[in-house]
């Protein structure tokens, strides 16, 4: 995709990104500096004092005036069974036939008029190298009616705009 004017900024931007993402969970960035000591955070997985568990994957927005989706990179809480068993199989060829786990979406994603924390998901393990695949359960919520549904590319530059001027 071509660049887009920005009609937030009004500058001209090169590129229309077509995945975004957050670098943490949302109770990551609200967790005490002072205590992620007990913390682990890598690209890909984060744990807060052996308590709470949580995955990074994509959410796929079909984009209908697009060959390709528009990705949201975002962050599901497990429970520290679904997290282990997604842990063990990490770098498992055939990972990817385990069946969904249920997870709730921990990423706070720009863009929305309601809060995108907390919806109910199911994360499906993709092939090694791939991140996994989350399934929002269909609810009345904008991000899960664009899920199921497909956005347009005006869409993607809107979410786009909120993600880099929020």
């Amino acid at each position: 995709m071509s660049g887009f004017d920005c009609t937030t900024c009004g500058q001209h931007h090169d590129e229309l990104p077509m995945c975004l993402g957050l670098s943490a969970p949302e109770l990551w960035l609200r967790w005490p500096d002072t205590e992620r000591s007990l913390a682990r955070l890598s690209s890909d997985q984060c744990v807060l004092e052996g308590r709470y568990y949580a995955i990074l994957g994509r959410i796929l927005l079909p984009v209908v005036d697009a060959a390709t989706p528009f990705t949201w990179l975002a962050w599901v809480s497990l429970s520290e069974a679904s997290f282990r068993r997604c842990d063990a199989l990490w770098r498992t060829p055939g990972r990817e036939q385990e069946p969904p786990c249920f997870g709730w979406l921990h990423s706070a994603l720009p863009g929305y008029s309601t809060s995108t924390l907390s919806l109910k998901t199911h994360v499906q393990t993709m092939p090694v190298g791939e991140r996994p695949l989350i399934t929002l359960e269909a609810t009345p919520h904008p991000l899960a009616l664009e899920q199921h549904h497909g956005i347009t590319l005006a869409r993607v530059q809107q979410l786009v705009e909120a993600s880099l001027h929020g």
